[in-house]
């Protein structure tokens, strides 16, 4: 399986511009720049958009390793917070940390926390990523 997106840039770095877009369209020429991505501009950045899949790619992992000890869940909500730090090597995204809360009915905190604790190693993203991963995982009653 492969998965394409796009990128184009033109400019600067300060006082360029660029825009993104994904194969399937659900970002078609999508603003990004300087601002967008070290300050408060209208648009997305690289970051965001590796936050958004961390917590997607999270929560399908999770819902996936549920099915596979007999529980269905009710809701599943993840966000997902990228922490960039100017390290030695130059700007590095150093961690992403997880914060999820779901309803499952049926299921124990223990069994809740080992199944969380096993789709946040196993999430494609997770692996991806050089970077500490964190998860914070909350059962709704």
């Amino acid at each position: 399986m492969k998965r394409k997106a796009s990128a184009v840039w033109s400019g600067d770095l300060k006082s360029g511009k660029g825009s993104i877009s994904t194969e399937s369209g659900t970002l078609k020429e999508t603003q990004y720049s300087f601002s967008t991505r070290f300050e408060n501009g209208v648009g997305t950045n690289p970051e965001e958009l590796i936050a958004a899949a961390h917590a997607g790619c999270f929560s399908m992992a999770f819902s996936a390793e549920l099915g596979k000890a007999g529980f269905t869940p009710t809701a599943i909500h993840t966000t997902a917070t990228i922490t960039m730090e100017k390290t030695d090597a130059g700007f590095t995204v150093t961690e992403s940390h997880l914060e999820m809360s779901a309803k499952i009915p049926g299921i124990d905190a223990e069994k809740f926390t080992s199944i969380a604790n096993g789709a946040k190693a196993g999430c494609p993203i997770s692996r991806l990523l050089n970077a500490k991963i964190s998860l914070a995982a909350r059962l709704e009653a």
